[in-house]
């Protein structure tokens, strides 16, 4: 119901293009391993949420050089950070962005207050790789800005990145490290 009325609001409008605000917006990752877990964070470089007379569409470019770990302090997240952006997992020299373009958004038939009130589909590219993810999002409209917050999973063997993938070295045993990671994101964009 809520998204139904979310949408409804939109209709007969013009175009509007709504500039991802990257000081406001978070991206949050989380990754876990057999025995452990590791959170971070990475920047958000650009991106727009556009409605075209209800039609919402979005596209968001990651800054994969500024990915950094949380969890962790001093030398330690120093070596994971330095890890992360290596061929190992990332390859942030040679790939330093990321991007998600959005291929549907789709109002949740009945969504009750407080829950996701769309569907999001699209193609999501790391390391020069394009595969299709699906989430569900809160997105809304408030003070000439569009909020779209959720959670997404990942599975980063799909991207080529090997390091510690039962997908890639099926005898790991208690070295593996989960090829699903979370991200959480809050983008914050104005017109």
């Amino acid at each position: 119901m809520i998204g139904m009325i979310f949408l409804s609001a939109f209709k007969g409008k013009h175009l509007e293009v709504f500039k991802a605000d990257t000081k406001l917006s978070t991206v949050e990752w989380y990754a876990e391993k057999i025995g452990g877990k590791h959170n971070g964070v990475i920047g958000l470089s650009n991106g727009t949420i556009s409605n075209d007379h209800g039609n919402l569409s979005a596209v968001f470019e990651i800054d994969m050089t500024s990915i950094a770990t949380k969890d962790l302090t001093g030398e330690y997240a120093a070596k994971l950070d330095k890890h992360l952006k290596s061929e190992d997992f990332f390859g942030v020299e040679k790939f330093p962005k990321a991007k998600f373009v959005s291929t549907s958004i789709t109002p949740i038939k009945d969504a009750k207050a407080g829950s996701n009130t769309h569907t999001v589909k699209g193609n999501l590219t790391v390391k020069e790789k394009t595969n299709e993810i699906s989430f569900d999002a809160v997105i809304k409209s408030e003070g000439g800005k569009m909020i779209c917050m959720g959670t997404a999973v990942v599975d980063r063997s799909k991207y080529d990145v090997k390091y510690g993938s039962k997908s890639f070295f099926p005898e790991i045993g208690d070295k593996m490290i989960y090829d699903d990671f979370k991200v959480k994101f809050s983008v914050v964009a104005v017109q």
